[in-house]
């Protein structure tokens, strides 16, 4: 986090061990990371929506069934279905 609001070192790895401990990583595997990336150059998907778009097909993968953003503009563009 930038400015006031940023933590140390140690609060990150706490807070990043309590996600580890609820949640599952999803990785995607090369040929799957060059499948999303032309999937969103298809789409004209530039900047931070080809991180949103990997983000996605993470989703997919893990057979998600919501996605919860801020950023809903970077998803409606990427509408992924396999």
């Amino acid at each position: 986090m930038p400015g006031k609001h940023r933590i140390g070192a140690e609060q990150t790895m706490l807070f990043i061990g309590s996600i580890r401990e609820r949640l599952s990583i999803i990785a995607l595997t090369g040929d799957e990371y060059a499948d999303a990336l032309q999937a969103a150059s298809v789409r004209s998907i530039v900047g931070g929506g080809i991180y949103d778009a990997l983000l996605a097909h993470r989703a997919i993968k893990a057979q998600a069934e919501m996605i919860y953003t801020w950023n809903t503009r970077h998803y409606s563009v990427c509408v992924l279905q396999k």
